[in-house]
C-alpha cells in the first residue's frame, strides 16, 4: 500500500541522512499539483523517481522496491559502485553467505561489455549482494573457467550463465536473476501476485488444477521439471481450482471445472492467451508447448463462451466465438 511504502521510503530517508547527506528524500501529493503529475507522466501510485545533478529530464524510475533496506541500497548503487570487488575465496564467501540469494560474476578481464551489462544489472536489482572477481583462485575455488554469472542460493551454487560480450542485455540478466526471488513455481494468492508481477517476466505460463486430487502430485513434479529450463524466460504459476478466492483468474481465462487440469500461457503487455494443445500435462507437453510459445509458433486462443440455447429464438440473434463465423459468413 501507499502508506506502507511511505513509511519504508521515510526509514531510508533516515538511515542515508547520516551515510549520504548530499541524497535528499522529498515526497508529493500529486492530487494537489497536477501539473507535476502531468510533466513527469506519473501513471500509478505509488511512483518513486531519482533525479540526477539537479536535473529535471529523464529521472530514473525505482520500481519494485518496497522495503527502506532494498531503497538504501538501491539509492548507494545509483551513486557508487554497484558491485562489490572479490579478491579472495574468502571475501567471495562473505557475500554469498550473507543473505538467502547473491550473484557473483566472475571475469577473465575487468574492462569489457559483459562486466558494464553486469554491474548495470546490479543497480536494478537491490535485493541480493553482487560482487565481481577477477581472481584465479576464486575461479578455481568453484570450477568456473570463462566468464560466467552464477547465482547462490543459501550458500550453494543454483545457476550459471555464460556471459558473452553483446550476447545478453541488462533486461535478459536482471528478469533472469529476479526470478530467483521467486520459487520455480509460484502458487497464485493474493501475497504472492504482488511478487510474480515485480518480477520483469511479461510471459506466465498457468497450471489450473485443484490440488488434492489424486493426481496433483505427479503434474506437479512434471510442471516443476519443465520450469527449470525456462527460468527468467516464461515465470510458472499454479492455481489452485478448488479456492474460491481465485475466482476471477478462473473467469478471465474461462476455465471450468471440465477444463481442468488446463494449462495457459499469458503475454502480460499484449493480453494475447495460448492453450495448451495436449491434454496430457507432461514434461515434454510442457516444454514443447513453451518452446512453440517463444518461437512465435504457437496458436492465440480465443476463448468462447457456450452458445446459448435460445440464441435463435429472438429476432436479434445472440453471437458468440463458436457460432459467429457460421451464421455470419
Amino acid at each position: 500500500s501507499s502508506q506502507n511504502l511511505s513509511e519504508e521510503f521515510a526509514e531510508a530517508a533516515r538511515q542515508l541522512r547520516k551515510e549520504a547527506p548530499r541524497i535528499q528524500f522529498g515526497k508529493i501529493d500529486v492530487t494537489h499539483h497536477q501539473d507535476l503529475r502531468k510533466e513527469f507522466n506519473i501513471r500509478e501510485f505509488p511512483t518513486v523517481k531519482f533525479f540526477v545533478d539537479g536535473s529535471r529530464e529523464d529521472p530514473i524510475d525505482c520500481k519494485g522496491v518496497r522495503q527502506a533496506s532494498t531503497f538504501v541500497t538501491w539509492v548507494k548503487r545509483r551513486t557508487g559502485p554497484s558491485t562489490v570487488l572479490i579478491n579472495s575465496t574468502d571475501e567471495a564467501e562473505a557475500i554469498i553467505h550473507a543473505e538467502d540469494l547473491a550473484v557473483i560474476g566472475f571475469f577473465k578481464e575487468l574492462h569489457t561489455d559483459s562486466v558494464e551489462v553486469f554491474c548495470e544489472t546490479a543497480r536494478d536489482v537491490p535485493e541480493m549482494p553482487f560482487g565481481m572477481t577477477a581472481s584465479e583462485d576464486v575461479f578455481a575455488n568453484y570450477g568456473i573457467q570463462g566468464n560466467t554469472l552464477v547465482v547462490f542460493q543459501k550458500g550453494k551454487p543454483v545457476h550459471n550463465e555464460v556471459l558473452e560480450d553483446g550476447k545478453q542485455s541488462k533486461l535478459d540478466l536482471t528478469r533472469l536473476i529476479k526470478t530467483f526471488t521467486l520459487d520455480l513455481v509460484t502458487e497464485y494468492n493474493l501475497e504472492t501476485s504482488v511478487k510474480i508481477f515485480d518480477v520483469p517476466v511479461e510471459n506466465h505460463i498457468l497450471l489450473f488444477t485443484p490440488k488434492n486430487s489424486e493426481t496433483f502430485s505427479g503434474i506437479y513434479e512434471n510442471y516443476k521439471s519443465a520450469a527449470v529450463e525456462f527460468r527468467g524466460k516464461i515465470t510458472f504459476v499454479l492455481v489452485d481450482t478448488n479456492e474460491t478466492r481465485n475466482g476471477r483468474v478462473f473467469e478471465y481465462f474461462r476455465i471450468r471445472d471440465v477444463d481442468v487440469p488446463a494449462v495457459r500461457i499469458l503475454n502480460l503487455t499484449s493480453d494475447a492467451k495460448y492453450k495448451m494443445p495436449a491434454d496430457e500435462v507432461t514434461v515434454e507437453n510442457l516444454k514443447q508447448f513453451c518452446q512453440n510459445y517463444l518461437t512465435g509458433k504457437a496458436k492465440l486462443h480465443l476463448s468462447s463462451e457456450e452458445i446459448p440455447e435460445d440464441w435463435d429464438t429472438m429476432p436479434v440473434k445472440v453471437l458468440v466465438g463458436k457460432n459467429f463465423n457460421r451464421i455470419v459468413f
